[in-house]
């Protein structure tokens, strides 16, 4: 079974759930399902800075396991985690100062980025 993630909860989502929880079942291979990809909004996008911890190993196992790891480009835009021009489609817009890998854009970027590998379920946290 292939899923995705989308990080929208404000607060400790990204850092608590996926840090404590699906993080260290990724680096260990005991996760149970393949992850195709995840969704990062409002300040879950921080994970993603350059030279974070966690996003550091993040992006690492999503390198390791074909993992998509996308930025909301309006959201990383507002956090100075993005450059360009928020509102077209395709996005036009580029991470900046995030860990490697990281793409940024809308769901219709994401919906196009997903295509070739589409997940089963699409689970929100």
């Amino acid at each position: 079974m292939k899923v995705a993630y989308v990080f929208t909860t404000s607060g400790h989502t990204a850092s608590y759930k996926l840090g404590k929880m699906i993080l260290p079942q990724l680096e260990s291979g005991t996760h149970g399902v393949e992850v195709v990809g995840m969704m990062f909004f409002d300040d879950n996008t921080f994970i993603l800075r350059k030279g974070d911890p966690m996003g550091e190993r993040l992006a690492k196992v999503a390198k390791e396991q074909g993992i998509l790891l996308m930025m909301c480009d309006q959201c990383a835009l507002e956090r100075g985690l993005a450059e360009g021009e928020f509102g077209t489609v395709p996005s036009q817009c580029v991470a900046t100062g995030t860990v490697e890998g990281v793409a940024v854009g809308c769901f219709p970027d994401l919906y196009g980025a997903l295509a070739g590998n589409p997940p089963d379920h699409v689970i929100s946290l």
